[in-house]
């Protein structure tokens, strides 16, 4: 399984990003995914997920702000993120989910993130 996650970068508080996400070695439109981000010196946290099926769940904090959406004939997962804030900073992953929870032991191995630095 490859997941390549991409669109990071540098924005001013206020600002948007789209990341992407393209999956590899799955039957993508099989897989739920989700977006975490790990911050400095912090835990990787959910973001937002996404099932096979279309539903859609957010954590507290972006609820709003991002979306997320995924193009199966593409195999790839987005997230649009506007009304960024400096919380936000964190490096962004995408991962395709294998237990029955949301939790990190319930998605597969760690591909590379991407960086989303939100300053002034």
């Amino acid at each position: 399984v490859q997941l390549q996650a991409s669109g990071g970068g540098l924005v001013q508080p206020g600002g948007s990003l789209r990341l992407s996400c393209a999956a590899s070695g799955i039957v993508f439109s099989r897989n739920d995914m989700g977006w975490f981000r790990q911050a400095p010196g912090k835990q990787r946290e959910l973001v937002a997920g996404i099932t096979s099926g279309g539903l859609i769940n957010y954590a507290d904090s972006v609820k709003g702000r991002f979306t997320i959406s995924r193009d199966n004939a593409k195999n790839a997962v987005y997230l649009q993120m506007n009304s960024l804030k400096p919380e936000d900073t964190a490096i962004y992953y995408c991962n395709a989910r294998y237990g029955s929870g949301w939790s990190r032991a319930d998605f597969g191995s760690w591909g590379q993130g991407t960086l989303v630095t939100v300053s002034s």
